[in-house]
Formats: C-alpha cells, sequence, structure tokens
C-alpha cells in the first residue's frame, strides 16, 4: 500500500479545471516492468502510442493494422509475482480507461470525444452533398452560369485536397485540438459568410475558407482518435463509426438540403453547418485534451507552393475553357503552368530528406492503382452529383426536395454496400468489391446518358441504386490498396496521399463534367441539358471502366511482388 493517497493536480483546459491522478511514487511492480521493456514507450520507442512517442507521419493516420501493440517483455524466466500482479492489473484497467496525456479518459469521455470528432466529418460530408442540391436556386438567384457553379463546388475541393498534408503536419507539430479548433472555427465563420454573400465572388471567396478550415479538420480529428484509442481492436470499431457517420451525412445531405432550400433559399444550407460547428467548438474545448507527435515533419513550403499552383491552375484551364475558348492564349497557359509545377515538383520531392509526397510509393502497383481508383471513383461520384442534381431541377422541373427524394436511393445503397464491402476484403481480399464497384458505375452511367425529359422515375430509381452499389464498394478495396501497398511504417503519409487524391477526384469530376456540360450546351439549360450532358454520362461510365480495370490488375501477385519490393 502506498504510504499516502494520490495527489489531485488541477488540469486547466480553456478555463476549466479537470482533475486528474498523478502518483507521487512508482507502483508496486513498476521496477520490473521496467526491466521488461516498457521504457521503450516512454522512450517513443517501437511500442510507442501515437502522439506520445516515436515518428509519426503528418495527414492522416495509419489503420488498426499500422500500430504495434503495448511494449512487451522478453524475459525468459519467471516474473516475480508482484510484477505479474501489476501487470494484469495495467492489463485489466487498459480495457476501461486510456491515459492521454495527463487526462484519465473513462470510456464515457472517449465516447464522447470520438462523437465530437464525427461532428466534424459530418459537416464536411454532409457539404458535399448539400451545396449539390443547392446549386440550380444559387445559379438562378446570382446569375451564374455553369462555369459558376463548378466554381461553387471546386473552390472549396481543390483548397482542400492542396492543404490536406500541410494541415496535418501542421497539426502534428502545434498540437491536434488546437488545429482541430482552428478548422472548426473557420469552416463555421465560412459557412456563415456563405449565407451572407452578396454575389458569386464572394461566394466563391467564402467557399475558400470554408476549404481552408475543412482541411484541417479530418487530419486533426484522426490523429485524436488515434491517439485516444490505442488498442487494435477498439481503434479499429472508432474508425469503423467514423466510415459510418461520413455514409449517414452523405444520406441526408440530399434530402436535408432540399428542405432547407425549399423553406429557407439556397443560402440556409449554410446554415445547418453553423449549429454543429459551434457545438463541435465547445465540447472539443471542454472534453478533448491536446496532443501532438514527438517529432513532427519539417515543413516543406516549396513543395505545398507547387501542389497548389499545379492543381489551381489545372482547375481554372478546365473551368474556363469552354467560355475563353480551349485554344485561347490563356487556357493554354494555365495548362502549361500546371504541367511545369508538376515537373518541379516531380524533379523537386525526391531530394528532400522528408519529401511532402514520397513518390517512391508510386512504385508500388496496389497503392499506385488504389489512388488512381480513387481519382476516378470520386471523380464519378461528384460528376454524378452535379448532372443529376441539374437535370432533375431544371430540367425535370422538381422542386429541391423532390429532387433530393429522388437522389436518395444512391447514398441509402452506397451506405448498406460499405460494410458488406469491408468483409468481403477482409475475407477474399480487394478484387471482387472492385471489380463490382467498376461494373456498376459503368452500367449505370452508360444507363443515364440515356435519360430524356421524361424518363420514368422507375428508372432513375433503379439506376441510382446501381450507381450506388459501386459507390458503397469502392471505398473499402481502395483504403485496403493503400495500406498494403505500402510499408506499415509509412502508412500515416500513404493515407494522407490518399485522402488527397479523393478531394482532387472530387474538383476533377465537377470541373471536366460542367466544362464538357458548357461547352456543348445549345439554348436553355432546359432545352439542351439532356443533348449536352450525353458526354459527361460517358465520361463517368469510362472513370467506372478505369475502376474495373484497376481492379483487376492491380490485385493480381505481380502487383503484390512490387509492394513487397518497398519493404
Amino acid at each position: 500500500m502506498p504510504a499516502r493517497l494520490p495527489e489531485r493536480m488541477p488540469v486547466p483546459v480553456l478555463g476549466l479545471e479537470l482533475a486528474s491522478r498523478r502518483h507521487p511514487g512508482p507502483r508496486p511492480g513498476a521496477a520490473a516492468q521496467a526491466r521488461a521493456g516498457a521504457p521503450a514507450q516512454a522512450r517513443g520507442g517501437a511500442g510507442a502510442s501515437p502522439g506520445q512517442g516515436g515518428y509519426q507521419a503528418p495527414g492522416t493516420y495509419p489503420g488498426p493494422d499500422s500500430y504495434p501493440g503495448p511494449a512487451t517483455s522478453t524475459r525468459t524466466g519467471p516474473r516475480p509475482a508482484a510484477a505479474a500482479a501489476a501487470t494484469a492489473r495495467t492489463e485489466a484497467g487498459a480495457r476501461s480507461q486510456a491515459v492521454i496525456g495527463p487526462v484519465v479518459a473513462t470510456p464515457g469521455r472517449r465516447a464522447l470525444m470520438l462523437a465530437v470528432c464525427c461532428m466534424s466529418l459530418f459537416m464536411v460530408g454532409l457539404d458535399n452533398t448539400i451545396v449539390n442540391v443547392g446549386l440550380p436556386s444559387i445559379g438562378e438567384d446570382l446569375h451564374a452560369g455553369v462555369s459558376g457553379l463548378q466554381w461553387t463546388v471546386a473552390a472549396y475541393t481543390i483548397v482542400l485536397a492542396a492543404l490536406l498534408m500541410f494541415a496535418g503536419s501542421l497539426a502534428d507539430r502545434i498540437g491536434r485540438r488546437t488545429i482541430f479548433q482552428v478548422g472548426l472555427s473557420l469552416f463555421t465563420l465560412g459557412s456563415w459568410l456563405c449565407s451572407l454573400a452578396p454575389g458569386l465572388g464572394w461566394l466563391i471567396g467564402f467557399r475558400i475558407l470554408q476549404g481552408i478550415g475543412g482541411s484541417m479538420l479530418n487530419p486533426a480529428a484522426l490523429g485524436i482518435i488515434t491517439n485516444t484509442f490505442t488498442g487494435p481492436a477498439e481503434r479499429a470499431r472508432a474508425i469503423g463509426v467514423w466510415d459510418g457517420v461520413f455514409g449517414l451525412s452523405m444520406a441526408l445531405g440530399p434530402v436535408l438540403g432540399g428542405v432547407l432550400v425549399g423553406t429557407a433559399g439556397w443560402r440556409g444550407i449554410f446554415w445547418a453547418n453553423i449549429p454543429v460547428g459551434l457545438a463541435a467548438i465547445s465540447l472539443t474545448a471542454l472534453f478533448v485534451p491536446d496532443s501532438k507527435a514527438p517529432r513532427s515533419r519539417r515543413a516543406d513550403p516549396v513543395g505545398q507552393f507547387l501542389l497548389i499552383v499545379m492543381l489551381g491552375s489545372l482547375a481554372y484551364a478546365i473551368i474556363e475553357g469552354p467560355g475563353l475558348g480551349w485554344h485561347s492564349p490563356e487556357i493554354f497557359g494555365f495548362f502549361a503552368l500546371s504541367v511545369a509545377a508538376l515537373s518541379v515538383l516531380l524533379a523537386y520531392e525526391p531530394r528532400r530528406a522528408e519529401p511532402m509526397v514520397d513518390l517512391r510509393f508510386f512504385r508500388s502497383v496496389p497503392f499506385a492503382g488504389a489512388n488512381l481508383s480513387a481519382i476516378c471513383a470520386i471523380a464519378a461520384m461528384a460528376g454524378f452529383l452535379f448532372l443529376s442534381t441539374l437535370y432533375l431541377q431544371d430540367v425535370r422541373g422538381l422542386s429541391a426536395l423532390q429532387a433530393g427524394l429522388t437522389i436518395l436511393p444512391m447514398p441509402v445503397v452506397m451506405a448498406l454496400c460499405a460494410p458488406l464491402a469491408g468483409r468481403m476484403v477482409a475475407r477474399r481480399g480487394p478484387r471482387i468489391p472492385l471489380v463490382i464497384a467498376g461494373a456498376a458505375l459503368t452500367i449505370s452511367s452508360a444507363a443515364l446518358s440515356r435519360l430524356t425529359g421524361t424518363t420514368e422515375h422507375s428508372y432513375l430509381i433503379v439506376t441510382y441504386a446501381i450507381f450506388g452499389i459501386g459507390a458503397g464498394m469502392v471505398s473499402s478495396p481502395i483504403t485496403n490498396g493503400v495500406m498494403s501497398g505500402v510499408p506499415k511504417t509509412q502508412a500515416g503519409m500513404a493515407s494522407g496521399m490518399n485522402s488527397s487524391s479523393r478531394q482532387l477526384g472530387q474538383s476533377l469530376g465537377v470541373a471536366i463534367v460542367g466544362s464538357v456540360l458548357a461547352a456543348s450546351m445549345r439554348g436553355s439549360m432546359q432545352a439542351g441539358f439532356v443533348q449536352a450532358a450525353r458526354a459527361g454520362w460517358w465520361i463517368l461510365a469510362g472513370c467506372g471502366y478505369i475502376v474495373l480495370l484497376l481492379g483487376l490488375v492491380c490485385t493480381t501477385q505481380w502487383a503484390k511482388r512490387t509492394a513487397s519490393r518497398l519493404g
């Protein structure tokens, strides 16, 4: 029994005092545990948990298989009884609470922290679908053409894709809770300003502010989750909840967007983020402790600048090409600028000791194929939402709510298929779900190219549901390809690069499909949309076919051998 009871020391969290325990002396058996190898975690060695020791890659964070378990003993003889008892108490306690910095997190507190992190993902996921429902109303109220609607979406997604890796590195260096709160504040402020935008230019500028805030949310939130749920099994369950929340936000987006646009106009779609953001900011300050990596990666301002220039100039050339002319000097100059930035980035990054983008990973066929699949699949989903929303409201004359309910089969089926795809990957590998996803995306997009102004609703429901099968089946095998295609020690950087690929796909999907639509449009949207959109639907079908081919090629034994060479 210790000489005295442990002291209760206050831990200030934004003016609040939370109590934590500090033990003045070693516990019984602690010396034996120290000899058994436990100091590895204290020094940040191989057994260190994320945020407490060892190197942690920025951006997003590894899956459950990427983290080693707790440090284990290397003694071969029998341990002293006191040490064995202490170890048993430690292992039993680890199942009911986790120590995060100086704060002891009970299961209830950890669940609350997970809920706070999921609130940020809910906002970002909801924003991806809810804004698409409001595009026709935005175009009518702000007198925006197709290119203006493209910028309304692309301004947010391009910034998100360009800053994800930088935001993850910043969270590791400054503190994950701090960056999380800054991101929540910027995203909420941007949402409020978007609802007040007097013109299209202002709306696009405020969407950029939203994107800056959104880029800080997912990397910091995943860092908080992996630092809170330290066991592989509980971390897997937490990330499963995280993925489920994203599916829920995708399903609610069209309906909630329709309700808000129908009752409050397009400005109402941005109001939905404000109460959620304010609640998340307050709960983060109260219940989420801060953490940071013991050794964060060095900033790469040159690489970050080159990435922004490449994505921004490429998006500008694609979106403005139909209006200015594909052969105009301005468009040609921006395409050339994008290619030049990419060339310099490819030459510069391998020379850095800690590159922002490790190009060696792309020697692994599963990793390269997973990222290309992510770009194509997410581009197909973004283009689908863009074209479907304009078709249902501008051609068919449906209200925003009716359009949202018509699109609903896609996200509902997507949410149902996502866990099924995860189980299929676990049992038989990624090939089958990837092939199913590619085939479903191809078939449904090709079928949607046959739309007319009087197509029956049953045809729409079936094709939208088939598209949902493809969208739901594709995420798990992509994640599997990313994580299995690189050494586990580099899973953090690899998942960060994959998150950027997904956002890049969303930007390109809207930019390319919208530009093809604008270039082919003849007359009004109602009269010319159906004919002009056919090329866009076939582009989406091509994206699905690429996913199918990659599913066949990147899951072979030859592809797996290329991944093993990186290790």
